[in-house]
């Protein structure tokens, strides 16, 4: 793998996380055909240093006028060659801080692991299609799938590996790939649960009978009966120590689960002004937008002028790829032009997925960056719950740009949902993106002082 090392990179709130390419390259064919493609891939991490996402990056830390001189790491791959396909048996990142706590029973000193089967690339990227397992290495009896209908709907599908023949970084299904290399899979024991009747059956001992059910990535004999997680709690513990600060490592492992590999270990993002204060109880309904109780965060953010709702169902009408693309640049003109961290953005399923762009509206961080938060709706009949993002590149930025993120799940009863407020008030958004006016049934802009009566809107958290 070829990547950048910069050196603006891993300083302690501003990582440049995933702001520059990493490429893999195969290592295949001829001298010169593997000499060709290296250097095609150090020339491109080069030239993303000019890409859009890490000059705003820049831009908004006041380092544009820095000399940003760029190194190139190339780094063997952990893995080994299976069939036709190189890849680790998992791969993922782990924090020391977990600011994503799922439970009320975890700390924040608990820390996360965030791991895939294969390539790790699916553990730092939003995935639309696909899942991670996410594991809190100080209680890693509390897992965020508890039913076995849970984990065979949001279990990871793909696994990302080298193919050796095509010379390419690709995404294989996990049903084709035990297809072709059944048990030869590394540390397979270690990784799949057996969904067989409505149960989950880990399996005992080094005999593995795929036949009798659907084989799942749950990771439960890897976290419930191997050193892996304490040894990675005790590798971030000693680690933060040293350093100084909280951290965030990225690990693999090519099968042997009692030797996992560090790979990479840098500061850890960290929100500012995180404050616990109570949510207030005398604000009437009528005046209440929307009210969440999962997977929230602590913090709070006044004085909020606009909303930006892209509604779900209309998302979900549109037809083309074409007019979908364009609802993500419509975002992005909303982004430069509204007053900074002064509007909220609102819309169905994961902002900034890569995969399936139906799943949730398609944006960079330079599309996004100007907003105070970031709220991800989801619908049970679209039967898809949002993968919680912590971890991957996307929140990182989020963190750092002290932008806050919450889920919506409207559907539960025992939330405020006011649809009809965000379909029917006023829609501003032809006043500020005059060409957008066809996406006025999609994009709703709603200027909250013009219709009420100079009131701003606020979120407790």
């Amino acid at each position: 793998v070829v990547r950048s090392s910069s050196l603006l990179e891993d300083s302690l709130g501003s990582s440049f996380a995933g702001k520059y390419k990493s490429l893999f390259v195969a290592n295949q064919g001829t001298k010169q055909e593997r000499l060709s493609a290296l250097t095609n891939a150090i020339v491109d991490v080069y030239a993303s240093v000019f890409g859009p996402d890490p000059l705003e990056y820049r831009r908004e830390r006041g380092l544009l006028d820095f000399n940003e001189e760029m190194a190139i790491l190339i780094q063997e791959v952990v893995g080994r060659k299976v069939g036709r396909y190189f890849f680790p048996a998992f791969a993922g990142v782990a924090f020391s801080r977990n600011e994503f706590r799922w439970s009320p029973r975890i700390r924040r000193t608990d820390g996360i692991v965030r791991i895939v089967a294969g390539l790790g690339t699916r553990a730092v990227d939003r995935v639309g299609d696909d899942y991670p397992v996410l594991v809190s290495p100080g209680q890693p009896g509390l897992r965020v799938n508890i039913s076995p209908e849970d984990s065979l709907r949001y279990s990871q599908k793909y696994v990302d590996v080298i193919h050796l023949e095509s010379r390419r970084f690709e995404s294989v299904s996990f049903e084709k790939i035990i297809q072709e290399t059944g048990l030869s899979f590394p540390a397979l024991a270690q990784i799949i649960s057996i969904y067989r009747d409505g149960q989950l059956m880990p399996p005992m001992g080094s005999m593995i009978d795929m036949k009798e059910g659907i084989p799942l990535i749950t990771f439960t004999n890897l976290i419930e009966r191997s050193p892996f997680i304490s040894e990675i709690k005790a590798m971030l513990t000693i680690l933060e120590k040293e350093i100084g600060v909280p951290v965030d490592i990225e690990f693999a492992c090519d099968g042997d689960v009692h030797k996992p590999y560090l790979l990479q270990c840098r500061p850890q993002s960290m929100s500012l002004g995180a404050l616990t204060m109570p949510v207030p109880t005398n604000i009437p309904v009528s005046d209440q937008i929307f009210s969440a109780h999962r997977y929230v965060t602590s913090g709070q953010i006044f004085d909020v002028e606009y909303l930006v709702y892209v509604d779900p169902s209309e998302y979900d009408n549109i037809g083309s790829v074409d007019e979908l693309i364009q609802v993500g640049r419509v975002i992005g003109e909303l982004n430069a032009r509204l007053p900074h961290q002064k509007f909220i953005l609102m819309g169905p399923g994961r902002w900034g997925s890569r995969g399936d762009i139906k799943l949730g509206v398609r944006v960079t961080y330079s599309d996004i960056n100007n907003t105070a938060m970031l709220v991800e709706i989801a619908r049970k009949k679209k039967d898809y719950v949002p993968e919680l993002s912590f971890g991957t590149h996307f929140f990182q930025d989020l963190v750092e740009a002290n932008i806050r993120y919450l889920p919506l799940y409207p559907d539960d009863s025992s939330v405020v949902f006011n649809e009809e407020f965000l379909k029917t008030a006023a829609n501003s958004l032809r006043r500020i993106v005059p060409t957008a006016k066809n996406l006025e049934h999609i994009v709703r802009l709603i200027h909250i002082p013009k219709i009420m009566d100079g009131a701003t809107f606020a979120v407790i958290m």
